[in-house]
Formats: C-alpha cells, structure tokens, sequence
C-alpha cells in the first residue's frame, strides 16, 4: 500500500487498502517514504486498526519505530535500513522482519539474520521506485529458495498478474505486487491474484 502510488492512481491510501483487504489479501505492507513521521504514524494507526477488522497483518516499511508506536505485525528493511537484528530487537521476537536482497551474497548474509522472510527483487525491474538494482530475475528466485531453505521467499519488483505464477514456480512463496493492482479495480485485482496463485 504504497501512499504515492495510491495518490497518483486517485486514492485515498485507506481507500485503497479497504479495496484489497475486500479482495481478499491478508498481509499489507505500509510504504510511505514522503510522509512526515506524525503523518506516518497517524496512517499506520488507521491502518492498523481497518487490517483488525479483517484479521489481517500490516507490516511498515522501513520506519522500526512506526511499526512499533502502531502495533503493526513487524517491518521490512532494505540493505541501506535499520539492520534486521536490530529491528529484531526493538520489535521482539514475535515480529515479523523482512529483507530486502539483491543478489546471491546478499541472500546468503541475509540468512544469518534474525528474520522472517527474505524478499528478493527486483525480479522483473520496477518503475514504482528507482531501486538502484537491475532486475535479477527468475534465477536469483529460484537460487534464493534453495539457500533459504523453510525460510519464505517474497518476489519483489515488477510482478504482474501475467508473471506472478512464475515466480511461484522458481521457488517463491509469495510475491509483493503494488502497481499492478491498480489495474481496473483493486479488489478483483487481488482476487485475481488469489486465483492464479493457489
């Protein structure tokens, strides 16, 4: 649930994320880089609270003390954020820590983490935001599961409802997808999702 995407599209971000928790999805994720940090915390409150009402998770980007002050189900950093462990340790064991990687050494430091998915990305490249990675594709996928092991793969980066089913079949437990639900509308978007991907 990305604010500016949301905005861009003509969305009120709570809106939106109504849209696709009535689709059918059960974990959000809060981006919301532009957003002063009252702002933020004020959104991931709301947030918070509509994702109850649905028994659904929320977990914030990058910010380890909005999820915190919020209540969210825990957080997902980037190579350049908070390192995991220490998110780990403000957030507490229960939570839920996700990490972005990039590339096979990234994967393979990433596993020494206290985290509880790896996402790995982008697959497809993205124009939601400029990564400062190139696309790495389905074999990263695929390499990333093996090395994980039990521990879930997110794909990042580009996933479409046309290429979604392949990053499950390199090995992927879910995908992450923002612009792509935008396209019609967002709750049979997601239930879209929900039937190619089961």
């Amino acid at each position: 649930m990305d604010v500016r995407v949301a905005e861009a599209a003509g969305w009120k971000p709570l809106d939106l994320a109504r849209a696709f928790l009535d689709g059918g999805a059960r974990l959000l994720q809060l981006r919301a880089k532009e957003l002063p940090s009252g702002l933020l915390l004020d959104l991931s409150d709301a947030l918070v609270a509509l994702a109850d009402d649905y028994e659904a998770g929320v977990i914030v980007n990058d910010r380890v003390d909005v999820a915190r002050l919020s209540g969210a189900d825990g957080v997902h950093v980037g190579q350049e954020d908070l390192p995991p462990a220490v998110a780990r340790e403000q957030l507490g064991p229960a939570a839920v820590v996700g990490y972005s990687t990039h590339s096979v050494a990234q994967v393979e430091a990433a596993l020494r983490e206290p985290i509880s998915y790896l996402a790995v990305g982008p697959v497809f490249g993205t124009s939601t935001k400029d990564t400062g990675y190139s696309a790495v594709g389905l074999e990263l996928v695929s390499a990333a599961s093996r090395l994980a092991g039990p521990m879930p793969v997110v794909a990042i980066g580009g996933v479409t409802l046309a290429n979604a089913a392949s990053a499950i079949g390199a090995g992927a437990s879910a995908v992450a997808v923002i612009s792509d639900l935008l396209v019609g509308d967002p709750a049979e978007r997601v239930k879209a999702y929900l039937r190619i991907l089961e």
